[in-house]
């Protein structure tokens, strides 16, 4: 044994360059080691966990047995840097930088407006270019799935596809540039009008793509991989051992002295135990040079593939296996393959591996059912010889436990060939369609006699039915000797209810869902079979065609952006109105963009990590951090008694504690903070940190609860127009209903992040921040430490997102992260995990709604009273406001002539929420709608129909008494209505329903009236600072912040069109609070509406000052002009300011003008899906929107899309989870999914409205961040339309509740097939249930 010696050199390749490190820690992973040890920041953290694709690189290595170079992405926050002995790693600076030349990847990318906030665009850049790197020519099959592990936030992803696609081999096609008519379509129209339509791109001037000019593999690892004589290497941490055998004799000797060591290949599953669990290794054996762990073998019988191959690896094997034999031997190779195409994401599956998936047992594993079902068996070696060990029903013992041996080594992996007679289908449910763990999943095999319908053998093995792979052995027993027919399939169904019961109160929750998947599963299978035994002609009675199930579409189509020419005299350097590309989307693309997090270390910087509560109602009776201090590289605990100023936040009279003193109100409340030397030595510091509680009685989490208890916020508000009361006793029909809508966590890519530098004297403090409002920032900062503002400078250069989430939150972390800079006089970083990030900072406000309408029976509404209760959990942050903007919104584009509203904002045990992206819109607009929803089902009329009845039509006056024209809203709605053929395609939706029983579409058309600027006045100035340099150069500062909305962009183009210059000349290079004083935030929409007025108004007022100039050299160019100004001593820098509209809201009168103006917009959604798993499709959107003249096109479509799919996520998708004592489960992209690229609709229209005009904003447009967000349940309403058809076939007809998101659970259920029919209900309160209803 050679593990004697100390360490070894780790020797490797990072972008051409060599790598050799002597102390490589086995705790070290690349992700840290690039942005930490060697500046290259361009790789981003987004969640820790393999989950978001932010840190993707590709990986080379060299294959000696073949002589061959593989290339593969992997996420560099799984991969232990002692992995990487002789790889080539590849990062986005490696491919290209705007010094050198810029990859056409990434050129790509920037150019089709695929980078918003830029956060994951390097991830994005590097998951492509690692598929060109394999295949030049890829399909949008190769596309969508090299991107489907790449999440993100802003863009809504049609235009990062889109730029990928102009890589396709399909991309002569007219289709492929964009232009939705194409010769394909056959209706080529000669129109020439037509052909000039405006595009956001133009794919003629991009650079080729190349693959001779890549970074070449490194000669040098070649020649180490040929001729070194492999040894064992070992690397030793501070806490943790790594050792590499280079044989399977060592490898069995090491294992066998050392059985509770696991065998690391991939990391993808020890790796998140190590991070999110705090498990702790003292050795780790990773095998990943042991060659007889990767060999693959056949036999007439089947093949042997080696445990350690990589599931790409498996999966690619078996796809080349398959051609090569008749259709009958390879029947479990492609469920196999089926499966691992839906498992983890392309990231995960090039590292991990098929031994490490089977030996992980997951009780949720996607491949341990097939193998099951399949008669798979293991290899196995270990000091006592091999043995072969079946996988059956005894393999799985308990959670994460198999029947082998601790020094047991899995080698390889036998997969037969399937017989004559034999079929094998494996299904799968999960939240998300890709990139996410399974709800349930399952394999099932059955066995014919030849020419027979008579069952010889059958297995079927779920998954997430327990806490391990399930065998269903009774219900086999039940099918096997009898003839395949509707009596034994009936009896089998039964017999499974009965086999696979899940206790009420079991982990994951979902337990009527997951019960009814098994049998939906089944019956799947069912229907397979009897197509098959059709095909072999042993049943003759022919399967309704109305009974086949047909896989969902999925194949993404080329997509419409319309919007309007700029004029024909507007002159060619003036930018405003056409499709600019982000200013710094070139350098995002290249990973050159600096955000918080990558400013590179100072001298002596500390790093802070938070305790936070683990109790959600409790007092504090100790606080023990002696242990933590003993700690290596801990420096000092931040309590609140280090504070010097005041040591709590205030709004609407209600005190928000920096740190708990002597109570906590929420678990995940923050109470102390560690400082460290590191970020790893600062996690364990606070890990050490001990606080006892006495927990207080009665916690309150439910809105229920809130109520019961009148736990509210002060003051509840009330809005009446008309008398309710009166109305509801002259109307044909009154009904009631309710509906409850979840919250949404911001996901915001970059997570908070700051960097407080105390500079030495005068208590001045520079502090580098990521916020939506650096003044905020700067008054807490200055308030907690007891200086004046004048101290205090915050800078932001951008953010990695925001929605809404980095206002008030971040004001309170950057105070405490100032407090340890101030008691330890160092710089102090604080960038928080996204687990934390997702506890800590709370989201979007969950609702309980209850309304009462009065109508006619012609449709027209006549009076509503609803009721509203927002869970703003346990401090009052903004949801005072949020309440309000719910009642000012309530009408939506209704006009409703007697109408009352209440809205209360609870007082609850659970981390506050806070500002999100609409404010209260999308919450308020969606029961409107609901409620509408109800009235059409009531009177058995579409529901478009009593939508248009009931429109605001002529001068109009909203519930507040507010005068406005909803003409634009009217044309908005019947534009959408051509524009999306709703007729023609709402009849061909009804004909597909009755021509399919399993199968539904639904379809839904939605409007939008949203309310633009702060209904607080003092909110909507704004101010701007430009300065003029001697070389004609110009800056530009003003108190927006850039979060990928793009508004520096806009503000550069306002600069140049006002002073007549290319916006080549004007730089933006940050916002800062020493620049312009006293801004407002960056929300509301109303960003660049302010901000544009104020850089308009300075930017004239130089360009008076320099009019003396230009008179006397009116030939002279802009230089000559600004130099002469200089030596004429007149000033080149000034000042604009923009007090932006006087609005105003009384409550007490319940009337005022709160918003400048609307925006408008309607959208037609259709989707198609399964009534038996509740997964859908949205097959096709189509969006107008009235954005009055668009200063920027492509920014603004960019808005509309990403604010429509963060509205998917809210009304179909993303699920915050609670625990009954009020821990969030949800803390990471694993638990909580975000839309991902396969959610995108498969036909993703946007319309501009042409000729519109808004008078009241900068250049005659609109704000637009918000309103479409509220469009996202366009795609709820369709679902519901869905579940409607799927009810009546089961004859239920009439108005049902569905509540928000409409996650595939809910569908599946409200469908009522006869399969959820069967399942018993729990009873609610005989049981604890897994999670809270928030």
């Amino acid at each position: 044994m050679s593990t004697g010696k100390e360490k070894d050199m780790l020797c490797f390749f990072i972008n051409g360059k060599k790598v050799r490190e002597d102390h490589a820690d086995p705790e070290t992973m690349l992700l840290s080691f690039l942005r930490e040890k060697l500046r290259l920041t361009g790789t981003k953290y987004g969640c820790g966990g393999g989950g978001c694709g932010a840190c993707t690189v590709m990986v080379s290595r060299y294959q000696p047995a073949t002589k061959t170079i593989i290339h593969y992405s992997a996420n560099a926050c799984l991969l232990p840097l002692c992995q990487l002995h002789g790889a080539a790693v590849t990062t986005v600076e490696g491919i290209g930088s705007t010094k050198t030349r810029i990859h056409p990847v990434q050129e790509r990318i920037a150019k089709a407006h695929g980078s918003q906030c830029g956060f994951c665009t390097p991830g994005m850049v590097m998951s492509m270019y690692a598929l060109l790197r394999n295949k030049p020519h890829p399909t949008m099959e190769d596309i969508t799935q090299a991107l489907a592990g790449n999440l993100c936030r802003c863009t809504g992803y049609r235009p990062i596809v889109d730029g990928c696609r102009t890589f396709c081999q399909e991309a002569n096609c007219c289709q492929a540039n964009g232009a939705g008519d194409c010769c394909l379509n056959g209706e080529g129209s000669t129109d020439e009008s037509e052909h000039e339509k405006p595009q956001l791109f133009d794919k003629e001037e991009f650079l080729p793509l190349d693959p001779t000019q890549e970074l070449i593999f490194p000669p040098e690892l070649i020649l180490m991989a040929e001729t070194g004589n492999p040894e064992t290497l070992t690397f030793c941490g501070e806490r943790m051992r790594w050792v590499s055998p280079a044989s399977l004799e060592e490898l069995v000797q090491l294992k066998a002295s050392n059985p509770k060591a696991p065998l690391v290949m991939g990391n993808t599953n020890i790796g998140p135990d190590i991070k999110f669990k705090g498990v702790l290794h003292p050795l780790i054996i990773s095998p990943t040079r042991v060659m007889e762990l990767f060999e693959v073998t056949q036999t007439p019988q089947g093949v042997w593939v080696g445990a350690g191959c990589s599931l790409s690896e498996v999966r690619s094997l078996l796809q080349k296996l398959v051609p090569q034999f008749p259709e009958e031997k390879t029947e479990l190779f492609r469920a196999l393959i089926q499966q691992l195409g839906n498992l983890g994401s392309q990231q995960i599956r090039n590292v991990a591996s098929l031994g490490g998936n089977i030996m992980s047992a997951y009780p949720n594993s996607d491949l341990n059912p097939v193998l099951a079902a399949g008669n798979c068996k293991l290899s196995v070696i270990s000091t006592g010889g091999r043995r072969e060990v079946p996988l059956n029903p005894d393999f799985f013992v308990s959670f994460g436990k198999t029947i082998l041996k601790p020094e047991e080594i899995v080698v390889s992996v036998f997969v037969p060939f399937s017989r004559k007679g034999e079929f094998v289908r494996a299904f799968r449910q999960a939240p998300r369609k890709e990139s996410s763990f399974a709800t349930v999943t399952t394999a099932m095999r059955v066995f014919f006699s030849e020419g027979s319908r008579v069952v010889r053998d059958v297995s079927i093995y779920y998954g997430g039915m327990g806490p391990t792979t399930v065998s269903a052995t009774k219900t086999c027993a039940a099918l096997v000797t009898r003839p395949w027919d509707d009596e034994t399939l009936s009896r089998a169904y039964d017999v499974l209810l009965d086999e696979l019961v899940l206790p009420p109160s079991a982990p994951g929750g979902k337990v009527e869902f997951r019960r009814s998947l098994t049998l939906s599963f089944l019956f799947k299978f069912n229907l397979e079979v009897l197509q098959k035994l059709r095909e072999m002609n042993v049943v003759t009675d022919v399967l309704p065609e109305k009974m086949q199930i047909q896989p969902l579409p999925r194949e993404i189509q080329p997509s419409l952006q319309e919007f309007q020419h700029v004029s024909k005299d507007q002159s060619v350097q003036d930018p405003v109105g056409r499709p600019i590309m982000h200013r710094s989307a070139i350098s995002q693309a290249t990973g050159e963009a600096v955000y918080c997090d990558d400013i590179p270390r100072t001298d002596g910087e500390l790093f802070l990590v938070l305790v936070t509560s683990s109790r959600a109602h409790a007092k504090i009776t100790g606080l023990d951090v002696s242990e933590a201090l003993r700690l290596p590289g801990v420096v000092d605990v931040i309590t609140a008694k280090d504070i010097p100023g005041k040591k709590v936040r205030t709004m609407f009279g209600y005190h928000e504690e920096l740190l708990a003193e002597s109570e906590v109100s929420c678990i995940g409340q923050m109470i102390c903070a560690v400082v460290a030397d590191t970020r790893a030595h600062a996690k364990r510091g606070a890990a050490a940190v001990k606080i006892s509680y006495e927990d207080l009685p009665d916690p309150v989490f439910t809105i229920e609860e809130a109520t019961e208890k009148s736990s509210f916020f002060e003051p509840r508000r009330v809005i009446r127009r008309g008398n309710v009361t009166e109305a509801f006793e002259t109307v044909d029909q009154l009904y009631e209903g309710e509906i409850r809508m979840g919250g949404q966590e911001h996901f915001y890519m970059e997570t908070q992040s700051m960097l407080v530098v105390p500079v030495g004297e005068e208590t001045e403090f520079k502090v580098y921040v990521s916020t939506q409002w650096p003044t905020s920032t700067q008054d807490a900062i200055a308030e907690t430490l007891d200086i004046p503002s004048n101290r205090v400078t915050c800078h932001v250069k951008r953010m990695g997102g925001a929605f809404g989430g980095k206002v008030t939150k971040t004001a309170v972390l950057a105070s405490i992260t100032s407090v340890a800079a101030w008691k330890t006089n160092r710089a102090v970083r604080c960038v928080l995990e996204r687990g934390e990030d997702m506890l800590i900072t709370g989201g979007r406000h969950p609702i309980l709604a209850k309304y009462k309408v009065g109508f006619m029976n012609d449709g027209r509404i006549v009076a509503a009273d609803i009721e509203y209760y927002t869970n703003a959990g346990n401090t009052v942050d903004e949801s005072v406001l949020v309440v309000e903007k719910i009642l000012l919104h309530m009408d939506n584009a209704y006009n409703i002539p007697n109408l009352q509203g209440r809205a209360a904002a609870c007082r609850t045990n659970l981390p506050s929420n806070t500002a999100f992206r609409g404010f209260g819109v999308p919450q308020s607009i969606m029961v409107v709608e609901n409620m509408v929803n109800d009235v059409a089902v009531v009177l058995g009329r579409p529901a478009d129909q009593i939508r248009e009845i009931n429109m605001y039509k002529g001068p109009s006056v909203t519930h507040y008494k507010f005068e406005f024209s909803p003409e634009n809203m009217l044309r908005c709605w019947e534009e959408c209505k051509v524009k999306a053929d709703y007729s023609a395609r709402r009849r061909a939706v009804d004909q597909f329903n009755q021509q399919n029983r399993w199968k539904k579409r639904g379809m839904s058309i939605i409007p939008i009236k949203y309310g633009i600027a702060f209904a607080e006045s003092f909110l909507n100035q704004a101010a701007a600072l430009v300065h003029i340099y001697k070389d004609g150069s110009v800056l530009v500062t003003h108190g927006g912040t850039e979060m990928g909305q793009g508004i520096h962009t806009k503000m550069q183009q306002v600069a140049s069109r006002e002073l007549r210059i290319p916006p080549s000349k004007i730089y933006i290079s940050e916002t800062s609070t020493n620049t312009v004083p006293n801004t407002c935030p960056s929300a509301a929409s109303f960003g660049t509406d302010a901000n544009g007025m104020a850089v308009k108004n300075a930017c004239q007022t130089l360009y008076q000052r320099l009019e003396p100039v230009r008179q006397k050299d009116p030939k002279g160019s802009w230089e000559s002009w600004v130099n002469a100004a200089f030596f004429e001593k007149i000033s080149l820098s000034a000042t604009g300011f923009y007090r932006g509209p006087d609005l105003y809201m009384d409550w007490d009168k319940m009337e005022g003008q709160p918003y400048a103006y609307f925006t408008f917009g309607a959208c037609c959604c259709e989707v198609e899906l399964d009534c038996l798993t509740g997964d859908y499709r949205t097959v096709r959107t189509d969006i107008v929107v009235d954005i009055g003249r668009s200063v920027n096109p492509s920014v603004d479509i960019g808005q509309i899309e990403g604010a429509f799919m963060q509205g998917l996520g809210l009304y179909t998708l993303e699920e915050l989870k609670f625990s009954p004592s009020g821990l969030l489960y949800t803390r990471g992209p694993s638990q909580y999914k975000i839309p991902a690229v396969c959610d995108v609709p498969l036909r993703f229209n946007v319309y501009l409205l042409s000729d519109s005009h808004n008078p009241h904003a900068i250049y005659s447009s609109k704000g637009i961040g918000e309103p479409v967000l509220f469009l996202g349940s366009s795609v709820f309403f369709a679902i519901k339309d869905a579940v409607a058809a799927a009810r009546a076939e089961s004859g239920l007809v009439g108005p049902f509740s569905l509540d928000s998101p409409a996650t595939p659970e809910r569908a599946c259920l409200a469908c009522a097939s006869l399969f959820t029919q069967k399942i018993p209900a729990s009873k609610p309160g005989s049981y604890k249930p897994w999670a809270l209803n928030i």
